[in-house]
């Protein structure tokens, strides 16, 4: 790790070194998303902080304005979000307490799986509680077509070398439009955007902490639900999905959330909602590839392409989209 931010990075903790007791020799890394953002984690002597995060995020890609904005929205409504230290806009970094290692994703099974998701369904229902409009971007119409354009750009002609003729592209888009017309319908409230096991951490007080919130927007109800439990890294029997969504909507509906009274429009709301998700993932991880050079999603593709065909052939309406779908499981053999 000998990379110019890297040395900037350095001698920004240097001068923050006796504030907070920094070893600046433990300093390694910690993770590392989808975007330009890395993390690295040092250790401290301060009381309290055996260990903080650092935050690198480019200014140029990563503006750290909407995370510092998220982060204090979320820590206000409750939820267990990393508190910010320190911080150097100008150059793009941020100290931060450390919310641990243990990911829901490392510790979900069938034993913990009740207990995990009852926490994570209660920071759910309190960040949602806490929303009002005009606070974060709109999940609009535009911003929720250009996801699903995502999908034949980069998963079908991109990665799968399919181009799609002039009948085929009107129907795909006019089912982009009944999705879209059902997302739009929905309540509104703070969507998290990517609540899934991979961003909540499992920590001893106030489970779960809560991270990657930073392209928070103000959408539909089901969205982050979906993200949830129609998880792109992990799976679960129909039966068990079908408890959590009605344990969140029953505690959602208790906490006077927006929520249909009818559980069965709430499940389809969900199922459509995760649809326009997994279409965007199925995009978003191709290009990950193949712009990003970034290839460890790769392997996460069949599940989401699962979860969208499943969804897909479950609705009349949905069933020229699931031959689609269907067609691409063989398009690379």
């Amino acid at each position: 790790m000998t990379d110019s931010r890297l040395n900037t990075l350095r001698n920004w903790l240097k001068a923050l070194e006796a504030s907070w007791q920094l070893d600046l020799d433990t300093l390694v890394p910690a993770s590392a998303d989808a975007s330009f953002r890395r993390y690295f984690r040092i250790e401290s002597k301060k009381p309290d902080f055996s260990t903080l995060i650092v935050m690198d995020a480019p200014p140029e890609h990563e503006p750290l304005d909407a995370f510092i904005k998220v982060d204090l929205l979320l820590t206000v409504a409750g939820l267990n979000a990393p508190k910010i230290l320190e911080q150097n806009l100008e150059k793009g970094f941020l100290l931060l307490s450390d919310l641990g290692t243990k990911t829901y994703l490392a510790e979900l099974n069938n034993e913990t799986a009740d207990h995990l998701y009852t926490d994570a369904t209660h920071a759910l229902v309190l960040m949602q509680k806490a929303s009002k409009p005009d606070v974060l971007p709109n999940y609009d119409e535009a911003l929720l077509q250009r996801e699903l354009d995502l999908f034949p750009d980069w998963y079908l002609k991109k990665h799968l070398n399919i181009e799609l003729n002039a009948q085929q592209t009107e129907q795909l888009q006019k089912t982009f439009q009944l999705i879209i017309k059902n997302n739009l319908a929905q309540a509104k409230v703070y969507v998290h955007r990517d609540y899934h096991s991979r961003n909540l951490m499992v920590t001893e007080i106030n489970n779960p902490g809560v991270i990657d919130f930073q392209d928070a927007v103000y959408g539909p109800i089901t969205y982050d639900a979906s993200s949830l439990w129609r998880d792109a890294y992990i799976a679960w029997p129909e039966e068990r999905v079908i408890d959590w969504v009605i344990k969140f909507w029953e505690e959602g509906r208790k906490a006077g959330l927006p929520m249909p009274d009818d559980f069965g429009q709430f499940y389809r709301d969900f199922e459509w909602m995760g649809l326009q998700r997994h279409l965007k993932v199925l995009g978003i991880f191709a290009r990950l590839f193949h712009r990003d050079g970034k290839d460890g999603y790769l392997k996460d593709i069949p599940l989401v392409l699962e979860y969208a065909i499943a969804c897909a052939n479950r609705y009349i309406e949905l069933k020229p989209l699931a031959r689609l779908l269907e067609s691409t499981r063989t398009a690379k053999d």
